[in-house]
């Protein structure tokens, strides 16, 4: 299924826990039909910033814009068809199969007036190729392996039929194999027309696979744009302490960051 593009944007935004601000004055666009990595040090603020792009998290300040409206004044059964999360820990009920994690994300199309239906099945089917899932269906959780089981997350949500989706970690703890399972089936989403936003820990895989990046520092934004014009040693330092050598991949002309050592730098002001 090919989605047509929406656009999510904060303008202005403040999001507190209690009386302390952890992002202020942040101003951010997703571009439509790609994907956008978020990247940045522990407790930069990158989950809360996807929480208040969810909806998550009520702003103290600013707004969150989708299309143009405020997502705080939308009806949240309008909201949940437009935008879906898969949140860094995730859990289902034990015996739960695929097919029925999947299913799940029907929710927001159904009503007292609307059961289940054909159009129903049909986004499940869809959910299982997109995801390539078929023939684990009727499988429970518990018996995949992590990649396979974060394919199955992701699947609910391709099943929920949102043009935006918003990923929080969702390579986190999977080895490298599963890891590239869910980074191609994310390619594979923003192809089919899906706007994405990931928060992520590896800065290399962000390169590799997102279209735009965000980098946050303190909570708030201290580069963005396309990998390969914002990542640079002086970035991987004020980001992370860390010094690097920058290469290009000769495949993909993406940053590959080599010869890495801790230092302590000072950051951007």
């Amino acid at each position: 299924m090919t989605a047509d593009p929406h656009r999510l944007q904060a303008q202005g935004l403040r999001l507190a826990h209690g009386r302390q601000a952890v992002i202020d004055g942040l101003d951010l666009s997703l571009p439509p039909g790609r994907v956008t990595a978020i990247v940045g040090p522990n407790g930069c603020g990158k989950s809360t910033l996807l929480a208040g792009l969810a909806r998550l998290h009520a702003p103290a300040g600013g707004a969150v814009l989708l299309d143009g409206q405020d997502i705080q004044r939308l009806p949240a059964r309008t909201l949940a068809r437009r935008l879906a999360l898969l949140p860094q820990e995730a859990s289902a009920p034990e015996g739960l199969t695929v097919g029925d994690l999947i299913r799940f994300g029907r929710q927001p199309h159904q009503g007292w007036l609307r059961q289940w239906s054909a159009d129903d099945q049909r986004a499940v089917s869809e959910a299982l190729a997109a995801a390539d899932l078929e023939a684990l269906a009727e499988r429970p959780l518990e018996a995949l392996s992590g990649g396979q089981r974060q394919r199955a997350w992701i699947a609910m949500t391709i099943a929920q039929q949102t043009p935006l989706l918003l990923l929080d970690e969702p390579t986190s703890a999977l080895d490298l194999g599963h890891q590239l399972e869910v980074f191609e089936l994310v390619r594979r989403l923003a192809e089919a027309g899906r706007t994405l936003a990931l928060v992520l820990h590896d800065l290399p895989s962000a390169c590799r696979y997102a279209d735009h990046l965000v980098a946050m520092r303190d909570g708030r934004i201290i580069a963005q744009g396309p990998p390969a014009e914002v990542v640079t040693r002086e970035l991987v330092r004020a980001l992370y302490d860390v010094e690097c050598t920058l290469l290009s991949d000769p495949a993909t002309g993406t940053p590959v960051l080599t010869d890495l050592r801790r230092v302590r730098a000072p950051h951007y002001a």
